[in-house]
């Protein structure tokens, strides 16, 4: 009787402490919404939509939406989801790209800003979190 007892205390316990944890993911995930929204998509606005949005894939990427980022273009997915070591648009924004064949984006004018290149690799890190409407 006494072991049930002392089972049933720490079900309940550990389902009173998990419930927040539910809440606490739904803020970060949130938070991470806005991260993209707020710090991120500017920068893709600014740098990357004119050749990789809306109606234009160059290269068969588009950036408007978090399928199409993992998808990729021809040469395939471009971000990888907490790991912007192995995310070839880090690659390419910071013109690390191979010698051989260059492909350093944005292709014209300056690089991005330092700045800019830690926000997408934060962002990356993260888990490339993008607003359900973008998704």
């Amino acid at each position: 009787m006494r072991s049930l007892f002392v089972g049933l205390t720490v079900a309940a316990l550990l389902t009173l402490a998990l419930k927040p944890m539910t809440h606490v993911e739904a803020g970060e995930d949130k938070a991470r919404e806005e991260f993209y929204t707020k710090r991120v998509k500017p920068i893709f606005d600014a740098t990357c939509a004119r050749c990789h949005g809306g109606v234009n894939h160059r290269g068969g990427l588009n950036m408007d939406t978090r399928e199409s980022l993992l998808k990729g273009g021809r040469d395939g997915a471009v971000i990888v989801p907490g790991d912007p070591a192995k995310s070839v648009l880090i690659t390419l924004i910071r013109h690390e790209g191979p010698k051989d064949e260059p492909r350093n984006m944005p292709p014209k004018g300056d690089k991005l800003s330092d700045a800019d290149i830690r926000t997408i690799e934060d962002w990356i890190r993260a888990g490339a979190v993008m607003p359900e409407a973008a998704k």
